[in-house]
């Protein structure tokens, strides 16, 4: 992985308040640690840093740092935070390593060719893993690690051991362990058992909804039949009562 120049800035604004001003005027915070050197609060211009992440495959960049005046410090970006919605950097961890120091880092797959599988039998490609573990030398690193799929046929797979990395790189992990594969497409028996299957989930609900909108009606009629009920026991009380009482005298 070849490392690019990145200046950054120290930075003593740390509270929430002043961090949110900071970005404010296109600035990110970010922070360095690793090494031998105490961690550092820096900031990086946002134009800067976007134009860097634009232009790199992916997130895992080898920067050759530059703290003002300081002597520059071999990092790799280590994390990036976005916003969930506008998806601004928010913040960047950086992680100082030495040039004669293997490293281990996490590294993006992707796949070129179109499976023979896919293409002549109709079979679907799944991707299993989107990224492995590799362990390297700084500059050994691979921004990505590229399959290739042409020649897969259904039911076959491509697993973390068959895989062979760029010179310099260990892969780690389960060998066996399948990163990509062709599974056969679904038959019309296959297809219409999953609709039926789901098809008659939707009627065990829907069952399931009438009746309890059926208890839910049947409860105040029950209660209606008795609330009726009572009072007419209670005009016959009455009446009764009526009749046991002893006629006034006339005056």
């Amino acid at each position: 992985m070849k490392s690019v120049l990145l200046t950054a800035f120290p930075r003593t604004q740390v509270r929430r308040g002043e961090v949110k001003k900071l970005r404010a005027t296109g600035r990110v915070p970010a922070v360095v640690y690793g090494g031998k050197s105490a961690p550092q609060n820096l900031e990086i211009d946002g134009e800067v840093f976007d134009d860097l992440i634009h232009h790199s495959a992916s997130e895992n960049v080898l920067v050759d740092l530059s703290v003002g005046t300081g002597a520059k410090r071999l990092a790799l970006i280590q994390e990036v935070q976005h916003h969930p919605l506008s998806g601004k950097v928010l913040h960047v961890d950086l992680h100082e390593v030495a040039a004669d120091e293997k490293v281990t880092i996490m590294v993006p797959v992707e796949t070129k060719g179109e499976s023979t599988g896919v293409k002549n039998g109709g079979g679907v490609l799944e991707h299993v893993l989107f990224k492995i573990k590799v362990r390297a030398l700084p500059k050994d690193l691979p921004e990505v690690i590229t399959i290739d799929v042409t020649a897969l046929e259904i039911g076959q797979s491509i697993h973390l051991g068959d895989i062979k990395p760029p010179s310099g790189v260990e892969i780690l992990g389960d060998k066996h362990i399948s990163v990509v594969a062709v599974a056969a497409p679904l038959t019309e028996a296959q297809e219409a058992e999953a609709a039926a299957a789901a098809g008659g989930v939707a009627e065990v609900e829907m069952t399931k909804e009438k009746k309890e909108e059926g208890a839910a009606g049947a409860a105040p009629a029950k209660a209606g039949e008795k609330g009726a009920a009572a009072p007419k026991a209670a005009e016959k009380g009455a009446a009764k009562a009526e009749e046991k009482k002893p006629a006034e005298k006339k005056k």
